[in-house]
């Protein structure tokens, strides 16, 4: 499993030079993607929401409160 930390300011923070807080995602990619750059979905997991992303594209997130994600992933694994 590829997991990496992606660190971002929060949105608490100003520009103005004064206390800053930054805060960082532990994103784990799904076991079934591979390195060959085809669909690759990453997760990070926080007490009250999961965020999923595309590893490809960094950017957008989608964020789920964690029955939400637990729901999905059980009716995923069903489908398998």
């Amino acid at each position: 499993m590829n997991n990496h930390l992606r660190w971002f300011k929060s949105s608490y923070s100003s520009d103005a030079g004064g206390q800053c807080v930054e805060v960082a995602y532990d994103w784990r990619k799904s076991s079934y993607s591979d390195g060959g750059g085809g669909n690759c979905v990453e997760v990070a997991g926080r007490p009250h929401a999961v965020h999923v992303r595309d590893s490809k594209n960094l950017g957008p997130t989608l964020t789920l409160a964690p029955k939400a994600w637990a729901d999905f992933a059980n009716w995923a694994a069903r489908q398998a």
